[in-house]
């Protein structure tokens, strides 16, 4: 479903060139899960926005259906850990701002917003503002609007680092169901290796400096998995390693 071939990316500030990723080639399969997992700077989020049109390679190309991405579309929705919720909607109007480009009537943006607002729990509170809310309810809603749209790919960007543990266990476990529910395709940038491994069908480990894929992992357990499993720690002790490998063969920036 989703191919990026050979994949280069610079960036120009102020006369000076970023060489943010290097070389990345995957693909992303129908209704699969796949992590970017990598330390900051890693170009992580760069590919996110590679895929969603939202920049262009500088090499090398990104598909979507084998048709090259060129620009943002229909094709993906993208969330990120604020939310992106207009504080002046409700939380029904909120999930139906995605659906009014589509020229639906009035009442089938109501009933569409409406089933995924009871897909993710939240069907009493479609009269609340996102003040009202707290983060991991916000993070629903924000889930509801973009299933709503019925996108072939999820964008997600580290959409529970900011939530406390329970909201987050909580909303991956939601994740998890709705993802099979709809059979969507998601590909998620994160740091947390334990999400990665809980949520993933495949992980890509990326090193900096610049970014690169520098293994490709499969999760074989089913889900949902058990965090306390030892399957489930050998993973976690998989990718661990590698980092540690990968850091252990980097060289310094400096010079003593």
């Amino acid at each position: 479903m989703v191919a990026l071939q050979q994949v280069d990316k610079r960036f120009e500030t102020a006369g000076k060139t970023n060489h943010v990723l290097a070389d990345i080639s995957f693909n992303v399969k129908k209704g699969e899960f796949v992590s970017l997992l990598g330390e900051s700077g890693c170009g992580k989020s760069t590919i996110l926005n590679l895929i969603g049109g939202f920049e262009k390679p500088t090499g090398g190309q990104v598909s979507l259906d084998g048709k090259m991405v060129r620009k943002p579309g229909r094709h993906c929705v993208m969330l990120f850990q604020e939310y992106g919720l207009l504080p002046w909607r409700s939380v029904l109007k909120n999930v139906e701002l995605g659906l009014e480009p589509l020229g639906l009537s009035p009442n089938e943006r109501h009933e569409r917003a409406m089933s995924y607002l009871r897909l993710v729990g939240l069907e009493t509170s479609t009269g609340q503002f996102p003040e009202e809310l707290s983060g991991g309810m916000k993070q629903r809603v924000a889930i509801a609007r973009a299933l709503a749209m019925k996108p072939e790919l999820i964008l997600m960007d580290e959409p529970f680092a900011a939530l406390d543990t329970f909201n987050r266990y909580y909303l991956q476990d939601e994740l998890l169901r709705l993802q099979e529910k709809e059979e969507t395709t998601i590909v998620l940038v994160t740091h947390d290796i334990d999400e990665a491994v809980y949520l993933s069908d495949r992980v890509l480990i990326m090193k900096p400096h610049p970014g690169r894929i520098s293994k490709s992992l499969k999760i074989d357990p089913a889900k949902p998995r058990d965090r306390s499993h030892d399957d489930f720690h050998y993973y976690r002790r998989l990718i661990f390693e590698e980092f540690q490998f990968t850091q252990s063969h980097q060289q310094p920036d400096f010079q003593i």
